[in-house]
């Protein structure tokens, strides 16, 4: 039970977070291309690299705290599901190239924040 508290109380938390990022997107770059879901995408995959490094590395992370920060504040703030949709949405206008350059910056820009996550937590722990 206390798993479920702390998973859905950091959900609650990661879902507020992605619309801030969101929000504040739009204000800084404009609503031209999906520049908030990029940014937590990318985040969350540095995150999650991160903190899954440095959570099985020891036992002083508890796992209340684990499932908090990975399922319940990532699962809600990354946001694979806005991702598919709206790249679907530049085939669905012919916009081909956009569709490319948002499946590959999401895909390689994520892939190496996730393994700059790995690393600083190695470091880290390395120390």
């Amino acid at each position: 039970m206390k798993d479920l508290l702390f998973i859905a109380t950091a959900g609650a938390l990661g879902s507020l977070s992605r619309y801030g990022v969101g929000l504040l997107s739009e204000r800084w770059w404009g609503r031209h291309a999906p520049y908030g879901t990029f940014v937590v995408n990318i985040a969350g995959c540095f995150l999650l690299g991160f903190i899954m490094t440095l959570a099985l590395s020891n036992d002083a992370f508890p796992r209340h705290y684990r499932l908090a920060l990975t399922t319940g504040f990532l699962g809600a703030f990354t946001t694979f599901s806005t991702f598919g949709y709206e790249t679907m949405t530049f085939v669905e206008h012919s916009a081909w190239k956009l569709a490319a350059l948002n499946v590959a910056a999401n895909l390689f820009v994520g892939l190496l924040a996730a393994a700059g996550g790995i690393a600083l937590a190695k470091l880290l722990l390395a120390r």
